[in-house]
């Protein structure tokens, strides 16, 4: 029983060919008397490749229903990152490929959301806001006024980003960890 092309949305974990993987973007379209088709972007959730497939009617694909659970991430070692079940407390190792770059935001502590299918875990998901100090940065130069200037700050994750003149060694800023930006001072 596949998946209609009309029931597709983005954000949507499908399994497709024996894989699964996540439909990034959709765009769906109907011509004429022909069938519905959709051009989707997909991601592999295993690798992080992404692919574009045009899909028409219902072809080898199905909804793949995937189970959250919170994860808490407790440090590094030599070649992974050591997280414990919140709800379980059993304690496993991720590699840096589940991870990807995503890791330079975690510190000690950070939930973050582990994805199952069928029992096993797929993926994760850190979230789209955190809140790290910042432990390196130059300071800022004082009468420079002009707007939109920006200077390296390190965090104290290992992350470096680009801050505000204004930002100095110690502030807590607030990161979108989606695409690295600095959000606001807290």
């Amino acid at each position: 029983m596949g998946l209609a092309v009309s029931e597709m949305r983005r954000g949507m974990t499908i399994l497709y060919d024996g894989e699964l993987y996540q439909i990034v973007e959709y765009e769906h379209s109907k011509r004429g008397r022909g069938g519905a088709m959709a051009r989707t972007r997909l991601r592999h959730l295993k690798t992080g490749r992404v692919t574009t497939t045009t899909f028409k009617g219902s072809e080898n694909t199905e909804a793949a229903f995937l189970e959250s659970r919170a994860l808490q991430y407790l440090y590094k070692d030599d070649v992974s990152y050591v997280v414990m079940d919140v709800e379980r407390y059993d304690q496993f190792p991720l590699g840096q490929e589940m991870l990807g770059d995503d890791a330079q935001y975690l510190v000690e502590g950070t939930v973050i959301t582990g994805r199952y299918h069928e029992g096993k875990l797929v993926g994760v998901e850190i979230p789209s806001f955190v809140e790290l100090r910042v432990v390196e940065t130059e300071p800022g130069v004082r009468g420079d006024t002009v707007s939109n200037v920006e200077k390296p700050a390190t965090l104290e994750s290992g992350a470096i980003i680009s801050v505000p003149l204004f930002v100095k060694r110690g502030d807590v800023l607030k990161v979108d960890t989606r695409d690295g930006s600095y959000v606001e001072r807290i």
